[in-house]
């Protein structure tokens, strides 16, 4: 019998080729390993932190997204921290959530722990996201929210910004709420925050861990209108802040960030074309969606006939390269593709693209 995935691929940490979380192994700026060793040791981990977060971050991170007015942001532990405070706050049994499938599953599981229903738009089909014309389909007079994930895990879609106004028109109209999770936008070509058009009723949710490669240190925020932080922040699961270490490396990286930035995403773009290369060689396999808003492909191999647990098993056990089944984030379509990280050094991406052909046609 195998060992968990999960185990065996952390018992080898070294070795694998860490394509299945979306985590960011690209290099930022070397400030912020030497700011974290010098809060160790100073001891800085002794202390509680400030509750509302260390002095600073929030306001750097507001002031990197252009919301320096009428918003408070809430340092959660992980973005997904932020997502369950969220949804306890709003939801209540009988509420609905729109949103697509695939999704980032997770937040759909707390919008269903709080007793409402996620009314889920199949988008794996041309253009790849939700439009205007879904949305209304699926709204009802117990829709509380839109979950606008943008740019979209794990397709790596985007919404232009007559999109994102139409969105938020709807939403408007309708006297319902948008949370814009914008955890790869840093990764986009192009990006518009709901709050260009409906400040006053979006919950932005942010996380560190993909722009800053900070997943292990699980730091995340909740941005919200000032008038509903009170509420908030009631509901939240942490009353001392987050990892003390965690917030002094982002207030850095975001501080730095016109340092590391584009060659970062430089280093991700050309990840992406040898990615693309190597699919292209491959029957039956293709990119839905190309180039990606995110750090991440869906690689369809629906074609093929080959089943994503066992590609995503045989890459693993037998080549140390762990990237994750299309179910992990569709219900409905997730038996067609893989979804792969490509913000890993590029060795490791050499080594996907060798591996990648020969293992379908040993499955096929």
């Amino acid at each position: 019998m195998k060992k968990d995935p999960f185990v065996y691929a952390h018992e080898k940490e070294e070795e694998i080729v860490w394509m299945s979380q979306n985590t960011n192994q690209l290099e930022t700026t070397p400030e912020v390993n030497e700011n974290i060793i010098e809060s160790v040791e100073k001891k800085k981990y002794n202390l509680y932190p400030y509750k509302q977060g260390i002095l600073g971050l929030k306001e750097t991170l507001l002031e990197d997204l252009g919301l320096t007015e009428d918003f408070d942001a809430l340092i959660t532990n992980g973005a997904i921290e932020a997502t369950y405070t969220l949804t306890r706050a709003m939801l209540e049994p009988g509420d609905n959530v729109v949103a697509t499938d695939p999704s980032f599953m997770p937040i759909h599981h707390q919008v269903e722990l709080c007793g409402a229903e996620m009314k889920e738009i199949d988008i794996y089909d041309p253009p790849y996201k939700m439009t205007v014309d879904d949305i209304r389909e699926h709204i009802d007079e117990n829709t509380k929210m839109i979950l606008l994930i943008d740019p979209l895990n794990p397709l790596g879609t985007t919404y232009d910004d007559d999109e994102i106004k139409a969105i938020c028109d709807i939403a408007e109209e309708e006297d319902i709420w948008v949370i814009d999770d914008i955890t790869y936008r840093d990764f986009a070509y192009d990006h518009t925050l709901t709050t260009e058009f409906i400040p006053d009723r979006t919950f932005v949710v942010y996380s560190f861990s993909k722009n800053c490669g900070f997943a292990g240190m699980r730091l995340g925020a909740l941005i919200m209108p000032e008038e509903q932080s009170d509420l908030m922040h009631k509901y939240r699961t942490n009353v001392l802040s987050a990892n003390v270490l965690a917030q002094v490396g982002a207030k850095t990286a975001l501080e730095r960030k016109d340092e590391w930035l584009d060659d970062m995403l430089s280093q991700a773009r050309r990840n992406q074309r040898l990615i693309k290369e190597c699919v292209e060689e491959i029957d039956d396999v293709f990119l839905p969606v190309y180039p990606s808003n995110t750090n991440m492909f869906a690689i369809d191999i629906g074609g093929t006939g080959v089943s994503p647990e066992e590609l995503q098993e045989k890459l693993l056990y037998e080549h140390d390269v762990f990237v994750r089944s299309g179910t992990y984030v569709s219900k409905s379509s997730g038996d067609d593709f893989i979804r792969v990280s490509f913000t890993v050094p590029e060795d490791g991406i050499k080594r996907f693209t060798k591996v990648l052909p020969e293992t379908i046609e040993e499955l096929r």
